[in-house]
């Protein structure tokens, strides 16, 4: 069966695709269809707001980490007792890996789902300029269906109108409704983007509120008449995953300094046989009973002296790391793992001291994009001369490592080394998508059994 989907892109980042997507996926709910919801690209926030009103895990869909065979494998599988498919699109709607192709784009995931797109554009400060717009996005790429729009932060219901006469005379298609200037609707941002589900309280509410205001303003009738027109989905490439000989026990640093997985990743290690158990790094006193750690991303840096002040903790993983444990640590738990984090005031907070090295809070230093790099040494994730593709996004320095103990050479920035591979610790700015390198997590998983390459 074909599922309906529709895409909902934007002019650019800022212009409130999270808030008018989770409004849809909420409305649509409150309709009472099972609304399974995705996110272009490889951000971690916005999935949390998603899978907050869908209440079912969003999931990424990034072309240019992930094959496209191997991307309609994550869609088929999540959509099996889904209604409707919404994904919410990453930046511009064209915005991808570089300026001259549309890897990694929202436009380049509808194109692949066959599904029709709708841009929404914040006409805060403009009427019949949006129509210049808007009929940019719908003719810029003819392969791609852009379906429709939907208009963020109107000034008034006249002011929506103009706009809206304008945009349909201009392009033929629909404005399927607009949301006003409300900053009660709004999720607020941080550093690096919005504050988390994770931390923010009151989601829920924001949710309600949101469903609320889309059920009044924006026509899901029609927008489900275009989810219905979506095409043939394409066929999907299987992940092949082999599992150890024996079960294994991977703990999962997971609380509010902790958040940033890919609900894939966690699924593909649990379909490889590991038993994934959540610990707090700031809360609890002890390491679980595992083979092995898997430490994301998240927003250490503001806890800093909360995971600096569980001593007990660090001194687990200590005891565990020397004792031959596995620890798989992507960006944030890169951080946890150092030296020490220097935050945004200057002060500097220990960490467990497993690398070498403070991580250091700069907010003009954010790094961000996609990376090629390939392994440079047997470790717990694999051989050496393993390509693989991730991305960074981090508003932290750390110091290179040496090439004795560099994890990555990076393919698409000659001369940069990445990541540290410290006997059975690997920990890296680098974040991976498991699907589209699912012999990374085999080999971890198979490390954590001690069937794996990592030294011990």
């Amino acid at each position: 069966m074909t599922v309906p989907r529709i895409v909902i892109g934007g002019v650019s980042s800022g212009v409130g695709k999270t808030t008018v997507t989770a409004g849809i996926v909420a409305a649509l709910r409150c309709r009472g269809l099972a609304v399974q919801p995705f996110k272009a690209g490889p951000d971690y926030i916005d999935p949390g707001y998603l899978t907050a009103a869908a209440g079912r895990p969003a999931r990424n869909l990034d072309g240019w980490l992930i094959p496209a065979g191997r991307l309609a494998w994550v869609f088929d599988r999540a959509c099996r007792d889904a209604d409707i498919a919404v994904v919410e699109g990453v930046m511009g709607f064209f915005d991808g890996k570089s300026g001259l192709d549309e890897a990694g784009s929202t436009a380049q995931v509808a194109r692949i789902f066959d599904a029709p797109a709708v841009i929404v554009i914040d006409v805060r400060a403009m009427a019949r300029s949006a129509a210049a717009l808007a009929l940019g996005f719908a003719r810029l790429d003819p392969t791609v269906r852009v379906a429709g729009f939907i208009l963020n932060r109107a000034g008034s219901p006249r002011h929506l109108g103009w706009t809206r006469q304008a945009i349909e005379a201009a392009t033929g298609l629909p404005v399927l409704g607009g949301l006003p200037e409300d900053p009660d609707l709004a999720v607020p941002e941080r550093h690096l983007g919005l504050l988390t589900a994770a931390e923010r309280e009151g989601v829920d509410a924001l949710i309600e509120r949101l469903a609320a205001k889309v059920t009044d303003s924006i026509d899901l009738d029609r927008l489900l008449a275009l989810a219905r027109q979506a095409g043939p989905l394409p066929p999907p490439e299987p992940v092949a995953l082999t599992r150890p000989h024996r079960p294994v026990r991977i703990g999962v640093g997971w609380d509010r300094a902790f958040s940033f997985y890919y609900q894939d990743n966690l699924d593909v290690l649990g379909e490889l046989g590991a038993e994934l158990v959540r610990f707090s790094p700031l809360a609890d006193p002890d390491l679980p009973n595992v083979d092995g750690l898997y430490l994301g991303g998240g927003f250490p840096e503001l806890y800093a002296a909360e995971l600096a002040a569980n001593e007990p903790l660090k001194a687990a993983i200590r005891r565990a790391v020397k004792a031959g444990m596995p620890v798989y640590a992507e960006c944030g738990g890169l951080m946890y793992l150092a030296g020490a984090i220097r935050d945004f005031a200057g002060e500097t907070h220990p960490m467990v001291g497993l690398i070498d090295g403070v991580a250091t809070m700069g907010r003009d230093r954010v790094r961000l994009g996609y990376l090629e790099v390939e392994t440079l040494r047997p470790s717990a994730i694999g051989p050496a001369r393993r390509r693989l593709r991730g991305h960074e996004f981090h508003a932290s320095d750390f110091p290179s490592p040496p090439p004795d103990r560099a994890l990555y050479r990076v393919l698409n920035q000659p001369g940069r080394l990445e990541g540290w591979a410290v006997k059975n610790v690997v920990a890296s700015y680098l974040h991976v998508h498991f699907v589209g390198c699912p012999e990374v997590a085999a080999d971890f998983v198979r490390s954590c059994a001690g069937e794996g390459p990592a030294p011990r």
